[in-house]
């Protein structure tokens, strides 16, 4: 008795499973942040340029959207927990190769992209896959406390990861931090292989293609859903692309350089991990309504940019713009767990993945289009006044308005409670 009001009061922690998951999922996400700081500076000192780098960066995004689909059919179709383990596995591979030939020598670019491709192609298959199995390891009534220790996890190691892996470029070799990657990969594979979950009766298909496009059905058929996926293509395109490249800009021209925008992008952090706190507790009754008011606090650095704040102020207002992501994303993947089936969910989940990350690599190639166009400001108030715009749009929509909290729900008449879900 004593033993189950403890396990209670911890929330999903409480429980065996999640606690192995969420110990390898956070360990895995401290090695990654880790990567792109000692994988640039291993490109560079191996005599590659600025281009270099971005060849090399963008050869692990190609693959992790062109396999994202395929990643969702896998991962409906096979136990969620075996694909997240082999593509543990496979990316721990990629990362020890490349550290052996970072520290042993200087490897071709080409070996750089063949290495960050697996990276890509193993994220595409274990991102949705991940989606999936979290209900697997937690209760339904404590998905959206999982979640939100999922997005503390990312938080924490988007703080941590990069400020370790450069102590570590600057007093020794970049290779010993993408070893450390590896090995984080590793940590990941022994929690997940360790990990008991219930048996799910997985159908094989008929064919690829029609997974694939059993996923699409179910994806259009929820208003609140494509509404809100597409709203987010497009602000990968023309919000967060220019926001990361022009405030950069800005930091270099008039806010005192590379350590100044450091400093506003660890800030949006620390504004992840307050929030990702709060949502432990607080459950709105209408959560898609708080998620995206939540993450119109986005605007606000991109504002302060434009008016040439002072790099506190800016800061503050990253921490802002981190919390409302923190609590989008949060209720964001809560409500796809609870409103969509456990068969096809990595398949639609596969489809929101899609979705946020496709348009990305595009928004930073017209970045340089905008500006020249509109000016730096003036693309910043581009990127503002299609947010308000579009969020405006999205809460107009009463799919989005209407779907609420399984708890908040009326019951049946006769019913004290309920826990059926709306079709869309």
């Amino acid at each position: 008795m004593i033993r189950g009001s403890v396990r209670q009061r911890l929330g999903p922690p409480g429980e065996r499973g999640f606690r192995l998951f969420i110990t390898g999922y956070a360990t895995s996400v401290f090695g990654s942040a880790m990567t792109p700081v000692a994988v640039t500076f291993a490109v560079l000192d191996a005599g590659g340029g600025a281009a270099d780098v971005g060849y090399v960066l963008a050869a692990e995004t190609i693959p992790l959207v062109v396999f994202l689909l395929a990643g969702g059919v896998v991962a409906d179709r096979f136990s969620r927990r075996a694909v997240m383990l082999a593509s543990d596995l496979s990316q721990a591979g990629s990362q020890l190769s490349l550290a052996v030939l970072v520290l042993t020598g200087r490897p071709a670019l080409s070996e750089f992209m063949v290495l960050l491709a697996v990276l890509g192609a193993g994220l595409a298959v274990s991102g949705p896959a991940m989606t999936g199995l979290i209900p697997e390891v937690v209760s339904a009534g404590r998905l959206q406390p999982a979640n939100a220790l999922v997005g503390l996890a990312e938080s924490l190691g988007s703080i941590g990861g990069p400020a370790v892996a450069g102590v570590i470029v600057a007093l020794a070799n970049p290779g010993w931090a993408i070893l450390a990657d590896a090995l984080t990969y590793l940590v990941s594979a022994w929690c997940l292989g360790r990990l008991q979950v219930p048996a799910v009766t997985k159908r094989p298909g008929a064919s690829f293609r029609a997974d694939l496009a059993q996923g699409w059905v179910e994806f259009r058929a929820r208003t609140w859903l494509w509404s809100i996926v597409g709203f987010y293509a497009i602000f990968h395109l023309i919000v967060l692309a220019p926001y990361m490249v022009l405030g950069a800009v800005i930091a270099k021209a008039d806010l005192g350089g590379s350590g100044a925008w450091g400093a506003i992008l660890a800030a949006t952090g620390v504004g992840g991990v307050a929030a990702g706190l709060v949502m432990l507790r607080y459950r709105p009754a209408r959560p898609l309504v708080v998620a995206q008011v939540s993450s119109a606090m986005m605007v606000v650095p991109i504002v302060l940019l434009v008016f040439r704040a002072p790099v506190v102020a800016i800061a503050l207002g990253a921490c802002l713009s981190g919390a409302g992501g923190s609590v989008f994303g949060t209720l964001w993947t809560t409500t796809m767990q609870r409103e969509i089936p456990p068969a096809i969910l990595s398949r639609v989940s596969a489809y929101d993945w899609f979705g946020s990350v496709a348009f990305l690599p595009l928004g930073y190639a017209l970045v340089g289009v905008l500006s020249a166009t509109l000016g730096i400001n003036g693309a910043l108030w581009l990127a503002v006044g299609w947010f308000v715009a579009g969020t405006a749009a999205l809460l107009a929509i009463p799919g989005v308005r209407a779907l609420r909290d399984p708890a908040a729900r009326p019951a049946p008449a006769g019913q004290a409670s309920t826990t059926s879900k709306p079709a869309a």
